[in-house]
């Protein structure tokens, strides 16, 4: 007698996943649907090790995935939206297809928060190659609504998702940088960060949609956060080459030497390079602003660098100190800050 056959369907995901059997998975999962919530959670665990280890599989079988997105379970919904979060990060075509399932998801004001934020980090990772697929006005409106009523962490992963449309397809957000940069002065540092590359990305596109932002990216030239300091520079430099030099027309900027400090040497390098560009610019030396640094101001440079800028700003300063919002945090307490609520 085959032994498969008296498996459970969660022994023989497990099984599938193990041997590559692509087919016996998405049979699988399609049973595992009835299962008990525990095995529900189980499967969800082993996708989500099969998401890093093998995440172009997830083509074959994502609409057995994505029914899990909306499973009674919260715990189920969100290991749903971590693994695909996982898979878009790697391969966001294996994910495109699930795009209206999670747009629903970020949509449902009732649904828990970080199910919301894994499903905009998601999209966000899906419209840095497919901004056709996750751009539609529906979206984008729930992601800069959401700016201003969500939870720190959801906020986050907006703001983040934001800055993949706009590193994915620039003019998708060029009429609505006033409304991104009405969250410039948010109190979280990824939020005004991941705002400040989608302003800079857009800027890359058509620097002249940028001049209604002007003020709002000046303000941020002496953000406590050397990469925001940065970014704002990369977009105001771009303004001003597209300009020309405009000191006789009140344009110009005041950059600040306080706006050169940081606290650390990769901080200062990045902060340095966009100040110079943004001096370069002003001063209508195109050539010297081209030559500032590699990439600079534009968009290739602009998607080079976030991953890394993000890695050094989430990096804790300090043992025991939230690397989000830098409260003390308790000994022995679950991996969750207890002010902004941020994993960590």
């Amino acid at each position: 007698m085959d032994d498969t056959r008296r498996a459970s369907p969660l022994e023989r995901l497990v099984e599938a996943a193990e041997t590559r059997t692509d087919d016996e998975v998405s049979d699988s999962l399609g049973e595992l649907l009835t299962a008990s919530p525990e095995d529900r959670k189980r499967a969800l665990r082993e996708l989500r090790r099969l998401a890093d280890d093998r995440p172009t599989a997830f083509e074959s079988f994502l609409p057995a995935v994505t029914p899990f997105l909306t499973d009674d379970e919260r715990a189920v919904r969100l290991l749903t939206a971590k693994a695909l979060v996982a898979v878009a990060e790697a391969d966001p075509d294996a994910v495109a297809p699930a795009v209206s399932a999670l747009a629903e998801r970020l949509a449902d004001e009732d649904e828990f928060y970080y199910v919301r934020a894994r499903s905009a980090e998601a999209l966000g990772y899906v419209a840095l190659d497919h901004p056709d697929a996750v751009a539609s006005p529906a979206v984008l409106a729930d992601l800069r609504v959401g700016l201003s009523f969500d939870e720190p962490e959801v906020k986050q992963k907006l703001a983040k998702a934001l800055e993949c449309v706009a590193l994915g397809d620039p003019g998708r957000l060029r009429h609505r940088v006033s409304a991104l940069a009405e969250h410039l002065d948010d109190g979280d540092e990824l939020v005004r960060y991941h705002l400040c590359t989608a302003i800079a990305g857009v800027g890359c596109d058509s620097p002249d949609s940028l001049a209604a932002v002007r003020g709002a990216l000046s303000a941020r030239l002496v953000d406590e956060n050397a990469f925001v300091r940065g970014r704002a520079a990369e977009a105001l430099g771009l303004l001003a080459g597209e300009r020309g030099d405009r000191r006789d027309h009140g344009e110009s900027v005041a950059v600040p030497d306080s706006a050169l400090g940081a606290e650390s040497d990769e901080a200062a390098a990045f902060v340095a390079e966009r100040v110079g560009f943004l001096r370069a610019s002003m001063e209508g030396d195109t050539a010297a602003a081209a030559s500032t640094v590699e990439d600079v101001g534009t968009l290739a440079g602009v998607r080079r660098t976030t991953a890394d800028a993000v890695t050094e700003i989430t990096s804790p300063d300090a043992e025991g100190v939230c690397p989000h919002c830098g409260i003390d945090l308790p000994e022995g307490a679950p991996p969750m800050c207890p002010s902004c609520g941020a994993p960590y």
